[in-house]
C-alpha cells in the first residue's frame, strides 16, 4: 500500500519547505510530535495476524483516504543506523493526535507500517556547518536593539537557507568540541575574567530569586511572583550587562538587552523552554562575536557559564513552577532544556563507566550529576517528575538505550536543528540585530 502524499512534499497543503514535526497533517489536523523520520513501532502483531485492515477509501471526490491515528509521537523513534544504530520502541497508546485509537487501529497500522515500501531514515543535518568560533566585529551604527523577524513560514525558511543559522550552529559546535571528554568542574580549567564577570551577572539573578519569593496560590504552575522578578531584571538588565562588555564594546548593550531579558522566561504567560534557551545561547554568541569571548573561552561557555545557567534555571523553575514553553509532553525531550543534553552527552564521549543506560542507576547520578550536564538534567527531571521514566520522560528513556555517547551527541545535534531552530513556533520569538543578521 502506497501512502497517500499530506505534506512535506510539493503536493502537501501546508508544506513550510523545510522539515516539521509533522509528517501527516492537512488544513485541519497537526500531529505536532510525530518526527519526520518516526515510522509506526514493531509490535508482536503482524500483517498475517492483524485483526483489522485499513478501511477502504473513497477517491470519487478527490478526497484523502482516511489513516488511522498515528501512534505516539517522538523524535527518537527512528533516527537511522547512522545515528542511533537500531530502531527504539515507543508505546502505542494516545499520541500527538489525541484520544485513544478504535479498536483494531493498532492492528491495522502495524499492517500498514509492514506494507510499507521502506521504512524512513533520519534526515541528514539541516544545517550544514563546522565547529568554529564567529570572527570578532564590532556591531553596525547607530545600534538598535535586537527585534524578531521570523513573521511566517516563508520567513523561517529563509533563516534557514542564510549564513546566520550556519554561523549560529557553528559555535555550538566549537562548544561542543571544546567539552567533549571534559567535567564541569576540571581542577586543570581557569575561567577568564570575562566568562567570571558573566558568571557574577548569572549569581546576581539567584540572589534576586531569593529577594522576591513565590505568592501564596492554589495552582502548582504559573507563579506571579515571577512577573515580579522579571520587572527587577528589567531594571537592571543594562548595568549587568555593561559589567560583562569590555569599555570599547558597551555601546553594544542595546543590542544585547532583548537577548537577555528573554533568556529567562516569558513574564505574560509564565513559561519558559528551549526557544529561551536559544536566546541565552544567542545572547553568548553576540558576546563573542564582540570579542568578549574568545578561542580559549569555549570549554568554559559550555561547562561553567551554561552550567551555572541551568542551575539558575532550575531555581526559578522550582520557585515559580514556569509552564514548559510549547513543550510536546511525555512525547518532548525535556519540558524546558535541550543544549545540555547536547553538550553533556559531548562530555561523557568515550566515558569508562557511564553509559548512556546508566541514567537509570541512581547512584550514578547522585554522584556525578554535579560534574555532567546530561546527568544534572536527568536528575532535575526525576525530582519534579515522579513515577516510571519510561512513563513520565519515555523519549529520554529509549535515549538509554542507544549503545555509545558518540551517537546520542550526533543524534541530538540532529534534532536540535530540526525540532528547535526549524520550528516556527519557537523561532518566531527568535531575535536579530547586527550582530545576529536576519539572512
Amino acid at each position: 500500500m502506497q501512502r497517500p502524499s499530506l505534506g512535506h512534499g510539493p503536493e502537501g497543503d501546508l508544506s513550510p519547505g523545510f522539515p516539521t514535526s509533522a509528517p501527516y497533517h492537512t488544513k485541519d489536523t497537526l500531529s505536532p510530535t510525530a518526527a519526520p523520520w518516526a515510522s509506526c513501532v514493531s509490535s508482536t502483531l503482524s500483517p498475517s495476524n492483524a485483526t483489522s485492515s485499513l478501511p477502504p477509501a473513497d477517491n470519487s471526490a478527490g478526497t484523502v483516504p482516511a489513516l488511522p491515528r498515528p501512534l505516539g509521537g517522538g523524535d527518537f523513534a527512528r533516527l537511522g543506523e547512522e545515528s542511533f544504530g537500531g530502531t527504539l520502541s515507543l508505546s502505542t497508546m494516545g499520541g500527538a493526535g489525541g484520544g485513544l485509537p478504535g479498536p483494531g487501529a493498532a492492528a491495522a497500522a502495524v499492517a500498514a507500517a509492514h506494507a510499507a515500501a521502506a521504512p524512513r531514515r533520519a534526515p541528514e543535518a539541516v544545517i550544514q556547518a563546522g565547529p568554529r568560533m564567529p570572527a570578532a566585529t564590532q556591531p553596525a551604527q547607530p545600534v538598535q536593539p535586537a527585534r524578531k523577524r521570523i513573521a511566517s513560514a516563508e520567513d523561517l525558511k529563509r533563516f534557514l537557507e542564510g549564513q546566520t543559522v550556519k554561523d549560529f550552529m557553528a559555535f555550538i559546535l566549537s562548544i561542543n568540541d571544546a567539552v567533549t571528554g571534559k567535567k564541569c568542574k576540571d581542577s586543570g580549567y581557569s575561567p577568564s575574567p570575562a566568562l567570571q564577570r558573566m558568571c557574577a551577572v548569572l549569581s546576581q539573578l539567584e540572589v534576586l530569586v531569593d529577594e522576591v519569593p513565590p505568592e501564596q496560590q492554589s495552582l502548582r504552575y504559573g507563579n506571579p511572583a515571577f512577573r515580579t522578578w522579571t520587572a527587577r531584571l528589567s531594571e537592571r538588565a543594562q548595568a549587568m550587562l555593561e559589567s560583562v562588555l569590555t569599555e570599547e564594546t558597551r555601546p553594544a548593550v542595546s543590542e544585547l538587552v532583548p537577548y537577555f531579558l528573554d533568556s529567562f522566561g516569558n513574564a505574560t504567560r509564565i513559561d519558559y523552554g528551549t526557544g529561551h534557551e536559544t536566546q541565552f545561547c544567542a545572547l553568548l554568541y553576540c558576546l563573542a562575536k564582540l570579542g568578549v569571548f574568545g578561542e580559549g573561552d569555549r570549554q568554559g561557555l559550555g561547562l561553567v557559564v551554561f552550567k551555572q545557567y541551568l542551575e539558575l534555571m532550575h531555581k526559578i523553575q522550582t520557585t515559580y513552577w514556569l509552564e514548559p514553553a510549547g513543550s510536546h509532553g511525555v512525547w518532548g525531550l525535556d519540558d524546558y532544556q535541550f543544549l545540555p543534553f547536547i553538550w553533556g552527552s559531548a562530555q561523557l564521549i568515550a566515558h569508562p563507566m557511564i553509559k548512556p543506560k546508566s541514567i537509570h542507576n541512581p547512584d550514578i547520578l547522585e554522584a556525578y550529576s554535579d560534574m555532567y550536564l546530561y546527568l544534572n538534567c536527568v536528575k532535575f527531571v526525576k525530582q519534579v517528575k515522579k513515577g516510571p521514566l519510561g512513563e513520565t520522560s519515555p523519549m529520554l528513556n529509549d535515549i538509554s538505550c542507544v549503545p555509545t555517547w558518540t551517537k546520542v551527541n550526533s543524534g541530538m545535534i540532529k534534532m536540535y536543528q530540526v525540532e528547535v531552530l526549524s520550528k516556527f513556533p519557537i523561532m518566531q520569538h527568535f531575535m536579530f540585530g547586527s550582530l545576529l543578521p536576519f539572512e
